[in-house]
């Protein structure tokens, strides 16, 4: 079974939304263990649509379109479909009762544009999953067309609805015509402070073996400020015997790579920091000066954060350093400075342990340093120390990296690895 993918929008042509969901697609098609070769983007123009679904149809099995089933003129996917299967549209009542139920629900006005949702192409059927007004689409080639026996799926462009369809209909349904009966597992560790090729040398002996023998796959995925990605696969009969593969690999591995490890699948830095903090029964205040409050919100971003996290101070002034941290009067981009700040907030916020960072983002040098010029500070029982780092790229690079970097630091700090 072969399956890919079309995008459609002239957005992502312009580059104005970034196309995430052909990857996320054929992500998920690859851990069901269905082949696609190909992903294609095309705009709001019908007989270019029309001409990539027929492409696809060729040389693949199954099609899955991502894109313009919304309500607007220039939602036209299900009418290519219908034009590409030889079949008219056809009113779903169904459809529209959902569709009314859903403004009614939020207590809106539905505007009439909202009922081309309901336009169906005769022979296909409606995605159950339905999180939003459009509806997915699952639609089988008739009998005497060309491709009898293929089917074109078609999904919304918005992730979070686009994500449920995939996951609740196109890739169990993929796996049924295709017959898959195997199990394919993937877990995902996370590393920072390693680059990429850095593990694969460290990691080369054992894929060499893995190459050699049956087990997992390694793959890697540089991920920019979310660190290298160490992907392990496997395929089995039964789930637990993928996840009992998977699980001695990891070992495998971790022993390998050791504590550059922060976090597994989706379990990010801050993840990882809050879950040491609560285990050791520590409480934390941030002192951000050149992240501007980056990490305040990132720790925030995880449930439960609030038994952990004291709160933040964004000292982007100077004056503030001094009068509300106790920063001494002097320099501000400076290792002294990291060391008051996360002393100072510490004190400031009767928290446990306090960081404090500051330095030049750039784009201009600042008191001679230039761009990328970053002082750690870290607070925590009577140690109070502080480390100059380097970070590359732009200014918005340069934030980000900060950010994880101290959190990273704090993370080892914790778990005594310095």
């Amino acid at each position: 079974m072969r399956c890919e993918v079309v995008a459609v929008g002239t957005e992502l042509l312009l580059g104005q939304i970034v196309d995430t969901n052909s990857s996320w697609i054929g992500e998920q098609l690859a851990l069901a263990g269905i082949d696609s070769h190909f992903q294609t983007k095309v705009g709001d123009n019908r007989d270019r649509i029309a001409s990539s679904l027929r492409q696809a149809l060729e040389r693949s099995d199954a099609v899955v379109v991502c894109g313009g089933l919304g309500p607007t003129q220039d939602d036209i996917t299900r009418d290519v479909i219908a034009e590409v299967m030889g079949v008219e549209l056809l009113h779903d009542e169904a459809i529209e009762a959902r569709i009314r139920a859903m403004f009614g629900s939020r207590g809106r006005a539905m505007s009439a544009n909202n009922l081309r949702q309901a336009q169906v192409p005769a022979g296909a059927t409606t995605i159950p999953q339905m999180p939003g007004t459009a509806p997915g689409l699952v639609c089988p080639m008739p009998p005497g067309h060309a491709h009898e026996g293929k089917v074109i799926y078609a999904v919304p462009g918005v992730p979070a609805e686009m994500r449920e369809m995939v996951a609740g209909t196109v890739v169990p349904d993929l796996q049924r015509r295709a017959g898959v009966t195997s199990v394919i597992a993937s877990r995902t560790l996370r590393t920072w402070g390693q680059s990429e090729s850095g593990l694969a040398e460290m990691l080369h002996d054992e894929i060499e073996r893995l190459d050699r023998e049956p087990g997992a796959t390694i793959a890697f995925l540089a991920s920019g400020i979310e660190g290298i990605k160490v992907r392990l696969t496997a395929k089995a009969a039964t789930a637990a015997e993928a996840e009992e593969v998977i699980a001695a690999e990891e070992a495998v591995v971790r022993s390998i790579i050791g504590d550059i490890v922060f976090g597994v699948d989706d379990e990010t830095m801050e993840h990882a920091v809050v879950s040491l903090l609560a285990e050791q029964g520590l409480t934390l205040a941030v002192a951000e000066s050149v992240t501007g409050g980056l990490i305040g919100s990132r720790i925030t971003n995880v449930p439960g954060a609030s038994k952990v996290f004291r709160g933040g101070v964004v000292a982007y002034a100077s004056d503030v350093k001094f009068s509300v941290l106790g920063v001494p009067e002097g320099p501000v981009v400076t290792e002294e400075c990291a060391r008051a700040m996360a002393d100072g907030v510490r004190k400031v916020l009767g928290a446990d342990v306090g960081l404090g960072v500051t330095g030049v983002a750039g784009p201009d040098a600042q008191e001679d340093l230039p761009p990328g010029t970053v002082f750690f500070g870290l607070a925590i029982g009577d140690r109070v120390e502080s480390r100059p780092v380097r970070m590359p790229g732009d200014r918005e690079r340069i934030r980000a990296f900060s950010t994880i970097g101290l959190l990273n630091w704090l993370r080892r700090r914790l778990l005594d690895l310095e």
